[in-house]
């Protein structure tokens, strides 16, 4: 997965950068003024290492100042703006004392541009060097070269915690902004999958609602006009029966329609019981049902997931079993379960030499995301019989719905 590159301005220093200016622009200005208003060395010199100051704004404006806001800084510029700054800074430290003040704006970009180690290295010479350039060129009191050397080794001390800390928060700013746009991608990669997932699930789900309902509904049609093509010349009143019944289907069908593109209940379980339900479906089969056990109210997915199983089991069975086959159906309310089983006398099957198919793998399923199983039981010529046993809270009241006729 690609990260993202941390945004500009991610780093704490790079967001107040205007502070940093304003705090470069007051250091400059106190050091000028330290300079001149200092009572020795004389003027010239004084003026001198004035002039040897000046050229550190223009120098950090136009220079040093883009090259501290490179994401990260360009450590060849840096080492060039580094080097030009201490060419101007050094000459004027070591003619006047005062300018040593001005280390304070110099030693942060030090670690701000360079490594480590290398940084160090800049911010001893800045503290350092002046003193002894100093000393050897104006040869003061030992008094006053061991005031000098105690202040710079503070500062150095100073210096180097400051720009330690300088660099951790650099440091933490730039993880936490690369943890930041990771995290961003993967939460987007994290929604493209889940949409991608949940589109997935969504197309499986129709495509099953669509085989357990309008597939099977025309196969039953198609079934029913081949037995009126049969009967029209020799069994009139069954003609009509099973013309009746395609027109059921027919409806039926078209109600199953609307309840998938409104996302409601099963046609079936639109405003009946699960045992009339049932009963309507093993009728337009030519099935018989026989429920046991208290019939009560149960919640909504077991009860769909049962009667779309009973829609599978029925249309397998008359596809496979043949017309002559009898079919039973069975449901059976237990305290913790629900079961509904179908079977036939058909000509059955080998369970294990059967591979691909949607039908029963869609069986299967339906009871899985419910908690259930789903097992089917055939051999060759011994029928079929498919059972599918859901679980349901036993703690449900058994209210008692109209008695199974």
């Amino acid at each position: 997965m690609t990260v993202p590159a941390p945004v500009k301005g991610s780093y704490t220093w790079d967001r107040s950068f205007r502070i940093w200016d304003t705090y470069f622009a007051l250091i400059w200005l106190a050091t000028l003024v330290f300079v001149l208003g200092t009572d020795k060395p004389g003027w010239p010199v004084r003026v001198v290492a004035a002039g040897l100051l000046a050229p550190l704004v223009p120098l950090y404006v136009g220079f040093g100042r883009p090259v501290l806001r490179g994401d990260p800084p360009d450590e060849r510029r840096a080492v060039s703006y580094l080097v030009a700054q201490m060419a101007l800074f050094l000459p004027s430290a070591v003619l006047v004392g005062e300018t040593r003040l001005m280390a304070f704006a110099l030693v942060p970009p030090c670690f701000m541009m360079l490594r480590l180690r290398w940084a160090l290295i800049a911010v001893t010479v800045i503290n350092i060097a002046p003193v002894i350039g100093w000393a050897l060129l104006w040869w003061p009191g030992a008094h006053d070269v061991f005031f000098n050397s105690v202040f710079a080794v503070v500062t150095l001390v100073f210096s180097m915690a400051l720009g330690t800390w300088i660099i951790r928060v650099i440091e933490q700013s730039q993880e936490r902004a690369e943890l930041i746009a990771e995290l961003d991608a993967s939460r987007h990669e994290v929604s493209r999958l889940s949409s991608a997932h949940g589109a997935l699930a969504e197309r499986e789900r129709m495509a099953r609602e669509i085989h357990d309902t309008l597939a099977q509904g025309f196969t039953s049609l198609l079934m029913l006009i081949q037995a009126v093509e049969a009967e029209l010349d020799e069994d009139l009143p069954q003609a009509r029966r099973h013309l009746t019944l395609m027109d059921e289907t027919a409806r039926q069908n078209l109600a199953e329609a609307r309840a998938l593109v409104a996302g409601g209940t099963p046609a079936d379980l639109a405003d009946a019981s699960l045992p009339d339900a049932l009963r309507r479906l093993a009728a337009r089969h030519d099935a018989v049902l026989q429920v046991t056990g208290p019939v009560r109210a149960l919640p909504a997915a077991p009860e769909v997931v049962a009667l779309r199983s009973c829609q599978e089991a029925l249309a397998n069975a008359r596809k496979h079993a043949g017309s002559s086959a009898t079919v039973c159906l069975t449901l059976a309310y237990a305290d913790a379960t629900l079961t509904v089983s179908v079977r036939d006398d058909g000509c059955g099957f080998d369970p294990a030499a059967v591979s691909g198919g949607y039908g029963l793998a869609g069986l299967r399923s339906r009871a899985a995301e419910v908690g259930g199983t789903a097992l089917v039981g055939s051999a060759p010529g011994a029928g079929t019989t498919v059972t599918v046993q859901l679980p349901v809270s036993s703690a449900s009241p058994a209210s008692p719905l109209r008695s199974p006729r």
